[in-house]
């Protein structure tokens, strides 16, 4: 019986040895898989994919929250937005008049396509087949039937939901849609990305306009916008950068004629262009920016600036200049609008003021430095402007002009809504948390 006992008592102890390693494996096992599921790669891929939700969700919501704004916005009553009386300023031999008004610019723009006897040359974003753009086209067809060389450039892209039979223009007008991509190969090129933001129209040579506003009955009525005349000897700088972006983009219908170039050291040209990496605004913005002084008004529609500029408003701040920021408190672009609220903080704390406009969508591009030197353009401060479209600026050192500057930006922030730093970093967790999360876009846009 003993015996049988102790056979019993081998058995049972042989299976718990024969058992026991392959639960010592098993756990070895499960430890490896876990390492292996749980692994730095894994981790990092996942954390990607949950950001990429995320940012996917947060745009949904933003675009739906736009849209039932806009509803919004619809139905309320359009109220005129103030702004001042502005006259013409004379600069060295030129006479230069601002614009804050489409009601005031486009009835001028028209008189002076009126008034060409051999050119014009015609350049915008976004031209809308309402009744303004139509308007604008006629008085254009009408002047190249009496023998005016009328030359017209639109973006493809700006003009996607414009009517084909809009963008048809008879053999009388020389007409160029600009689509930088035409080839296969040009997806590879970084430089065929750029889009043609510039708005320009140049009157045989001597009258032009450049700024912030594209063609159409909205820009003219409900948008506050910036755009400059200019009459004199510069307007030749304007006409270059048009024949220039002309003659490289359609070389088989080249414009021959080539106006003198005036070196005015009161007035430059400064023009962003894609095709040769070059982007001279952007660091106009900077240099004016770290030579300012006193003061600093920039007013820009869509704020996302980089590093190196935001540093250079920051030094500006911190060696006593009165640096201030107007941007438009609802915009037309949303995902842009909660880009630039990421922004605010940093600004705040660094002693930037900075005021959202409230009355409609503030379009203007504009700055002007210690009451002398200002810059009106297509420029916006953010990626796409700075180092990516084709843009167009005009850089001015005339204390009139500047002063006028000034005089706008106390209009646009008069009743305009001012941030505080306690106000801004006390606004709901989900915004703050929608703008992290949509944060990495601000390198693409």
């Amino acid at each position: 019986m003993r015996y049988e006992k102790e056979r019993k008592g081998e058995k049972r102890a042989n299976v718990k040895t024969e058992i026991e390693p392959p639960r010592q494996q098993t756990a070895e096992t499960q430890a490896t898989r876990l390492r292996r599921y749980f692994s730095p790669r894994r981790v990092i891929v996942a954390a990607i994919r949950i950001a990429l939700v995320l940012q996917a969700i947060t745009l949904v919501a933003l675009e739906v929250i736009a849209v039932l704004r806009e509803r919004h916005m619809k139905r309320m009553k359009k109220e005129a937005f103030p702004y001042p009386d502005l006259h013409e300023v004379e600069v060295g031999e030129n006479r230069l008049q601002l614009y804050v008004s489409g009601n005031e610019l486009f009835p001028d723009m028209l008189a002076a396509i009126d008034s060409a006897r051999e050119s014009i040359y015609l350049e915008s974003y976004i031209w809308k087949d309402d009744a303004i753009g139509q308007e604008m086209k006629n008085r254009l067809i009408h002047k190249a039937e009496q023998g005016v060389h009328v030359y017209v450039i639109f973006d493809g892209f700006g003009n996607l939901v414009v009517p084909h039979s809009f963008k048809v223009f008879p053999p009388s007008i020389h007409a160029l849609e600009y689509r930088p991509i035409q080839r296969p190969w040009h997806l590879l090129d970084p430089r065929r990305y750029a889009l043609d933001h510039r708005k320009l129209l140049i009157v045989d040579g001597y009258t032009g306009f450049i700024g912030g506003y594209n063609l159409g009955k909205t820009f003219a009525t409900e948008w506050r916008d910036t755009h400059l005349r200019i009459e004199g000897p510069a307007a030749a700088n304007l006409a270059h950068a048009f024949i220039s972006f002309w003659n490289r983009s359609l070389p088989r219908d080249t414009i021959p004629h080539r106006y003198l170039r005036h070196f005015d050291p009161l007035i430059n040209v400064r023009g962003n262009d894609a095709a040769r990496l070059t982007f001279p605004i952007r660091d106009m913005y900077i240099d004016a920016s770290e030579q300012a002084e006193q003061s600093i008004r920039l007013t820009n529609a869509y704020f996302v600036p980089d590093r190196i500029l935001l540093g250079a408003l920051k030094a500006a701040c911190k060696r006593g200049v009165d640096v201030r920021i107007v941007v438009p408190w609802a915009s037309n672009h949303i995902v842009v609008e909660w880009l630039a609220r990421g922004y605010f903080t940093e600004c705040l704390r660094a002693g930037i003021r900075v005021f959202g406009y409230r009355h409609t969508m503030l379009h203007a591009k504009t700055c002007t430095v210690d009451g002398q030197w200002s810059t009106v353009g297509t420029a916006n401060l953010d990626r796409l402007s700075s180092i990516g479209n084709y843009e167009i600026n005009v850089e001015i050192f005339s204390v009139d002009v500047a002063r006028q500057m000034e005089k706008v930006f106390e209009y646009d922030t008069a009743d305009a809504v001012e941030l505080t730093l306690d106000y801004w970093t006390g606004r709901p967790w989900y915004a703050k948390f929608g703008e992290s999360i949509i944060a990495p876009l601000r390198y693409l846009l």
